[in-house]
């Protein structure tokens, strides 16, 4: 399944694009203001593949952050909080290490999340929420390249295939 996506400036050309194709039998949606969202059509949010990543990374860098901050309490017998004795020392250094795990977790995580997590969806998202619309054409081959010169007579801002894998 591949999809063609016309980025176009205002409701009218959209519209107008929508019934061209719909007269050539070529079925599409419009995704903006009064149609279709961006979420109901399954375009991903950045944000949601970086908190999905942050959570995942973080089952695993909390723990090893915290005997990671044991060993090293144990390597250095550092004494940095006297109150709390030797074994209470080695515990607080393994929470400093949890915590440097959870916080690496966030913003490595969460980083990658939100640079890789959005592929072409963040631009065609941002163009939504100015106002624009998108025609989008579903379909083979043969159904994109025959919509390509139809949605070409309405000056698409964007006019992009993608073949998601």
């Amino acid at each position: 399944m591949n999809y063609l996506i016309a980025v176009l400036s205002d409701r009218i050309q959209a519209e107008a694009a929508n019934i061209a194709l719909e007269k050539e039998g070529i079925s599409s949606t419009i995704l903006g203001r009064g149609y279709k969202t961006a979420d109901e059509f399954g375009l991903i949010d950045p944000n949601q593949v970086a908190q999905k990543q942050a959570k995942l990374m973080s089952f695993w860098l909390v723990p090893f952050g915290f005997f990671a901050g044991v060993g090293f309490s144990l390597s250095t017998g550092l004494q940095t909080f006297a109150w709390a004795g030797e074994i209470g020392n080695h515990f607080v250094g393994g929470l400093f290490g949890a915590f440097g795990g959870l916080m690496g977790s966030l913003f490595s995580g969460g980083g990658i999340g939100l640079i890789s997590g959005s592929g072409d969806a963040l631009p065609y998202r941002n163009r939504l929420n100015a106002g624009k619309y998108l025609v989008i054409v579903e379909g083979g081959d043969e159904t994109t390249i025959k919509a390509t010169p139809i949605l070409r007579r309405f000056d698409p801002e964007n006019l992009q295939g993608y073949a998601p894998e």
